[in-house]
């Protein structure tokens, strides 16, 4: 019999093994936690042929380290400090730096502390193939462990945690590489401490280590040229400040400490939400907070103080006699700003642009109507920054050497894509090759003294306009992962690959069990044109008791990805398919979202049916859930089916099957429609491309809805309906549901308004039944694209639908505005929504087909994955729209080189110079601006300016005519659409 050892530790170890801090609860409830640490001896160096580790790990960091830097002759590893990662990830995951590193514990554990998504990006760093970075264990290997001593602050204790780790390997090495008598020691590689902490950097030469700072080290690396480019301004050594710097004038007031706007807010003397700048004035912006119906302004530079598109905000609102109403001007940046000069905009006195600036809100605050007044307000601080990299161009105005083969570091001007973002100053040795190039750029600091936030140049995109460079940019600009899926994600495809098919029914196949086998029903698809992954299929058959089964079969998508995995990791993080005109970014790999899972005509795939017993009016006698296998018989086009069900000369099962669905699908719209769902709009255009190989688009159309359409939304819009009520039944905590809440009335004042002085019409907004009832009599018999325009501009006024967890908010905020259901979800595209997927999930374990993965059990899991998967599905729906955007500029670009682009146009806005236009047949808006003094009556949404021979007076609903081009810009290089007024006059003459 083996014998066993149990040794018990001495008492005096514990201070060393035990991890011992206090946390707060959510609660507010401060407890201790601690924690048990078992240090070893046998954490591995991760360097190759190491003599002393006997690991089994494969090593990734070379014998030598890296030998071509000047410093360090013998070779070198880097041993980055946290802040290193935390300022400089650009550095770190550019192509171009390629050191071996050493990546603590307590790095990376406080990365993780510090910033989410820069742990999500330092975890990709190390799992990259083209990186060599090691992963040191220090806070359990025995010898660097450390513990936090009395009086020391949790940085100084992880600074010399990494200290001690330094000095570590350098012995490490010294007893791996010992010398041989007889021989001069071996050549020693260095483990150079990098940071840019000077306090950090004098600690450790004082110990006799190797150190230094990442723009030193950078000076001397192979492409030092294009990597000092990648620098953060806010990673930067500390540098005197100069006798200019020091008397700099304070632009900005200084943000409150962050304990007094925690208490500031939690008193309610301070207001927490997000900012949103106003993209006709740049000048304002607002933040949307609970405690008012309308929206806080902020009113000037100073007022909005520093903050940027999406930032969470601390606002201070003012006396209500302080109060002001937006602006109704349009103010372009580019425009006011023009003649700023990038390596003086830090100097500001009484410039031109101030004064531009000064005037425009002088001029404004003269105009002020008092009832249009809302709460206003400054930002006293931030809570949170939405800073990342931004899709930009540089001006050419700004460079001082257009020479293209100076490599003089210059400060330049780099204009965001966005027009809801500020200019960016940046420096780059790089500048004149730049010019006309997409370019991404960071934000890294915005002092009190600038009128610009500093940033730092991470890569070029491409030259403007090209496809290439407009489509990467344009999923840059909305944060779309687009990446490759990797080999890890790959492994969890089933083995046989594309040659996977149902397995022959038995009982004894896991993949049959528990399913019901439905082959034998004539089901179909109804999709777009080109739809390659088919989510979902349709039958419908008479009953012997004069009822109607209908059955929505859904793909089985849960069936593939499982709970846990690599490739649910990745479903979750990109949490949609992102659809753009020419290009699909897939949430799963193609294997299963074009094929297994896709529910191709005449192949046998596996399903998650939802079946009804339907009475002859379309009212619900029983549902049922179950899992199948169907093998659908046709895949119809929208119009196809239309084709069919029209047909009078068909009259087989299939086309039966279609009749019966749409008859049903008309009985279940007007049920819904008397329930009080909202018909609402959204303008849709198809972009007609010159071949499926090719992506010139040639013109544009707007979208036409058939009956077809109306069909397949009113099963989805009821499946989806059924399994939310079954899976909050089973699971009241936790259930994945989907919400649409009542809008503020008081979103809809100015529309109510414009619709009575424009039209004489009133919206009733007290309840979705009472809007819908009105939208229908917003008709204008001379004009019938009026009823649709005043749909999408009440759209709107409406909030956005959200996922959510089920136990974390009130019962009755459950509903679904929109649709007038009191509960709701998605359930019907796993193969391109991860919502669904989870749903999926719940309904399977709700019938007692498998058990229910402990995550969907725990309700803070659920609520932080449906936090990412809204902010994807609402940029998914940006970037789509965007896409549609650039592919109409390129269409009326080949338009206007035929001759010019005239478009019939509805006026949506006034402006005290200019007008808001929307081209339907377009589905965009425009601006159209007067560079003369006219007439503006903003309490009739008025505008008029002199014509020939008399004046002419447009208002909010007229039908104007537009010419429509797209000009170039002469700074950036980036089209533009711009639009002229024709008619009732040529706005160019103003």
């Amino acid at each position: 019999m083996v014998e066993i050892t149990v040794r018990k530790r001495p008492r005096t170890e514990a201070v060393v093994t035990q991890r011992k801090f206090f946390k707060k609860t959510a609660r507010g409830k401060v407890i201790k936690v601690l924690r048990e640490r078992y240090l070893r001896d046998d954490v591995s160096c991760g360097i190759h042929s190491c003599q002393v580790c006997a690991s089994e790990q494969e090593s990734v960091l070379p014998s030598s380290g890296l030998l071509e830097h000047p410093s360090f002759p013998n070779g070198h590893f880097l041993l980055p400090d946290t802040n290193v990662f935390l300022s400089q990830m650009d550095l770190m995951e550019s192509p171009l730096f390629d050191p071996p590193i050493v990546l603590l514990q307590t790095v990376l554990e406080e990365v993780r502390h510090r910033s989410l998504p820069l742990y999500n990006r330092l975890k990709a760093l190390v799992k990259a193939d083209e990186k060599k970075v090691w992963v040191f264990y220090n806070e359990y290997r025995s010898e660097t462990a450390v513990i936090r001593e009395d009086g020391e602050s949790p940085n100084d204790r992880n600074d010399r945690g990494i200290r001690k780790a330094t000095a570590w390997y350098k012995s490490h090495l010294e007893l791996s590489r010992p010398a041989i008598r007889g021989q001069s020691r071996p050549p020693q590689p260095a483990v150079v401490l990098l940071t840019d902490d000077v306090a950090n950097r004098q600690k450790a030469e004082k110990e006799g280590l190797p150190c230094v700072s990442v723009r030193k080290y950078i000076e001397g690396y192979k492409n030092s040229s294009q990597l000092l480019d990648l620098l953060s301004a806010s990673g930067s050594d500390t540098i005197e400040p100069t006798a200019a710097m020091a008397i700099r004038q304070a632009l900005y007031p200084e943000y409150l400490p962050t304990a007094t706007l925690l208490a500031g807010v939690k008193s309610g003397q301070l207001h927490q939400g997000h900012f949103n700048a106003n993209q006709y004035n740049y000048l304002e912006g607002s933040v949307l907070v609970p405690a008012f119906d309308k929206p806080v302004l902020l009113a000037g530079r100073e007022n909005m103080n520093r903050a940027v598109q999406g930032d969470i905000v601390a606002v201070e609102v003012f006396d209500e006699k302080e109060w002001k109403a937006p602006a109704d001007e349009v103010v372009d940046q580019e425009a006011t700003l023009k003649n700023d000069d990038a390596e003086d905009s830090e100097d500001e006195g009484e410039d031109d642009e101030v004064l531009a600036e000064r005037k425009v809100l002088n001029a404004e605050a003269a105009k002020q109507a008092a009832s249009s007044k809302q709460p206003t307000g400054r930002v006293v601080g931030i809570i949170k920054r939405n800073w990342r990299s931004y899709v930009c161009h540089i001006d050419s105005t700004s460079l001082t050497s257009t020479n293209p083969t100076s490599l003089s570091q210059q400060t330049v001007f780099a204009t965001p894509v966005s027009r809801l973002l500020p200019r960016i100053r940046l420096r780059t040795r790089q500048a004149p090759a730049l010019i006309g190039q997409k370019i991404l750029v960071t934000i890294d600091r915005w002092e009190r003294t600038s009128r610009y936030p500093e940033g730092h140049f991470v890569r070029a995109l491409g030259k403007v306009q090209s496809k290439e460079a407009e489509q990467e940019s344009l999923l840059l600009e909305f944060d779309v992962p687009y990446r490759p899926f990797g080999k890890a994600i790959l492994d969890c495809l089933p083995p046989e690959g594309d040659k996977w098919v149902v397995p022959p029914k038995s009982s004894t196949h896991s993949d049959w069990r528990d399913r019901e086998d439905l082959r034998d029903l004539i089901i179909c698809s109804i999709d777009p044109p080109g739809c390659q992954d088919i989510d979902d299929a349709l039958h419908a058959r008479r009953l012997p008791n004069g009822n109607v089964e209908a059955g929505v079969h859904i793909a089985d998508v849960s069936h593939f990805v499982h709970p846990d995995t690599p490739m649910d990791h990745e479903a979750a993080a990109r949490g949609t398919t992102v659809y753009l005109v020419d290009k699909r970014i897939d949430m799963l790999p193609a294997l299963l979202g074009t094929n297994l899972c896709s529910l191709r005509p005449h192949v046998e795939r596996l399903a998650f049916s939802v079946i009804w017993e339907l009475s002859p009016e379309a009212e619900i006698v029983n549902v049922r859930f179950t899992k199948s296998v169907i093998a659908s018989k046709s895949a119809f086009t929208y119009e196809e089916a239309q084709i069919r069900k029209d047909d009078p000369k068909l009259s087989d099962e299939l086309t039966e099957s279609i009749r019966l669905l749409n008859d049903l699908a008309r009985k279940l719209k007007a049920g819904r429609m008397a329930a009080g769902a909202l018909n609402l709009a959204s303008p849709e255009v198809k972009i007609q491309l010159d071949s499926s190989e090719s992506s010139d688009p040639v013109d544009v159309e707007q979208k036409e809805l058939r009956e077809t359409n109306s069909l397949v939304e009113e099963f989805m819009l009821l499946a989806n309906i059924s399994v939310a009520r079954k899976i909050q039944e089973t699971f009241p905590q936790t259930a994945v549901l989907r919400r649409h809440l009542p809008p503020p009335r008081t979103n809809f004042e100015k529309l109510q308004d414009i619709l009575k002085k424009r039209k004489g019409m009133t919206l009733d907004v007290s309840s979705s039944g009472a809007l819908a009832a009105s939208l229908d009599k917003c008709v204008d018999p001379n004009e019938p694209a009026f009823n649709t325009l005043v749909r999408i501009m009440a759209t709107r006024c409406m909030l956005s639908a959200e996922y959510f967890c089920s136990g974390s908010v009130a019962r009755d905020t459950f509903g679904h505005y929109g649709l007038a259901s009191p509960i709701y979800t998605h359930f019907t595209s796993p193969i391109r929504r991860y919502a669904d997927v989870l749903a999926h999930r719940q309904l399977a374990a709700s019938i007692g087909y498998s058990p229910l993965h402990a995550s969907l059990h725990s309700k803070s899991h659920v609520e932080r994955v449906l936090e990412v998967v809204n902010k994807r599905h609402r940029m998914a729906q940006m970037a789509s729209r965007a896409s549609i955007e650039f592919y109409v500029g390129l269409a009326l670009k080949a338009r206007s080189e035929k001759g010019t682009v005239l478009e019939d146009a509805f006026v949506i806005r006034t402006f005290r110079n200019g007008l808001g236009v929307f081209v339907s047949r377009l589905g965009i808006e425009g601006l159209v601006t007067f560079k003369r003094e006219i007439q503006f009556d903003a309490d009739n949404y008025t505008i008029t300016a002199p014509a020939e021979d008399h004046d002419v007076t447009i208002s909010v609903f007229d039908k104007v005519q537009v010419t429509v081009e797209v000009e170039q810009d002469k700074n950036t290089q980036r089209g533009r659409v711009v639009m002229y007024l024709s008619k009732p006059i040529d706005s160019r003459r103003l």
